[in-house]
């Protein structure tokens, strides 16, 4: 079953190029991870600090793996450029509605 994953980030303002920078060095990984089938980026308009990262995953079981991952060996320096915790929702694809 088909996951959608939204992650919403809220960067420090002043380094927002080197959050900028980060982001798409990690998200070579991301998309590389078994199960990932895509990941936009989307860049709020009037904020430009504030960035949500819609993820395609194949199944909840590899999206799990993926969380886990980034949870442990796969950890990253992000939180250190976020203004705060990140938010975290997952979908399931529904083909009934």
């Amino acid at each position: 079953m088909t996951v959608i994953a939204h992650l919403d980030l809220r960067f420090q303002p002043d380094i927002l190029e080197k959050a900028y920078q980060l982001l798409h060095e990690i998200l070579i990984d991301t998309r590389a991870f078994d199960g990932c089938l895509s990941v936009d980026v989307l860049i709020d308009t009037a904020d430009p600090a504030h960035v949500l990262l819609h993820e395609r995953w194949a199944s909840v079981e590899q999206d799990a793996a993926y969380r886990q991952w980034r949870a442990g060996e796969g950890a990253t320096a992000l939180g250190t450029l976020l203004a705060g915790p990140p938010t975290l929702t997952t979908f399931t694809v529904s083909s009934d509605l």
